[in-house]
């Protein structure tokens, strides 16, 4: 398990590199700082020098980017207030997905546009117009010129449909 760490963060530290050099400059005050905090961590993380089970990527990388921003400032004997450390220590973790989420999303999400594009148009138009934008169904029933009655039997027809190719497919969307 920890063999696959490194290269996890590695890669986070790649992808997020501009987002995380933000969150740093704002917290230290200092573009160069954070630009140096964040080239240290990679570096470590090159050395191949594993940490053990990680439960939150982007938590560990500002935390060991923050720690080396701590001591570049300890060592140019800049001396943190402890409002500065304060800050620091409470960065919190961003909740934007991982890689791999991402990754499984988009998979989930093509596999409900090849099944969406199976349907009748009609049927799958309604089924848009509810779930994806939050029409109320006497609504989309009064803009395509039907009854309530006839856009609840295709809202549920849809569902159906895509419950049943989704169950082949192996398994439901989130």
């Amino acid at each position: 398990m920890t063999d696959d760490v490194l290269p996890l963060l590695r890669n986070f530290l790649v992808q997020r590199y501009g987002h995380l050099k933000r969150r740093l400059t704002r917290a230290l005050g200092n573009d160069d700082l954070a630009d140096d905090a964040l080239h240290d961590t990679w570096l470590r993380l090159q050395r191949g020098e594993p940490p053990g089970p990680v439960r939150n990527p982007q938590a560990y990388v500002m935390r060991m980017a923050v720690n080396f921003a701590l001591e570049t400032r300890r060592s140019q004997s800049q001396v943190l207030s402890s409002d500065e450390v304060e800050m620091l220590l409470e960065l919190q973790p961003d909740p934007a997905p991982g890689p791999a989420q991402v990754a499984e999303d988009r998979s989930q999400l093509q596999a409900l546009e090849e099944i969406l594009a199976q349907m009748p148009p009609r049927r799958r138009e309604i089924l848009v117009l509810v779930r994806w934008e939050g029409w109320p169904q006497q609504d989309v029933a009064e803009r395509l010129g039907v009854t309530l009655r006839h856009v609840e039997y295709e809202l549920k027809a849809a569902q159906d449909f895509c419950a049943v190719r989704l169950a082949r497919r192996g398994g439901p969307v989130r």
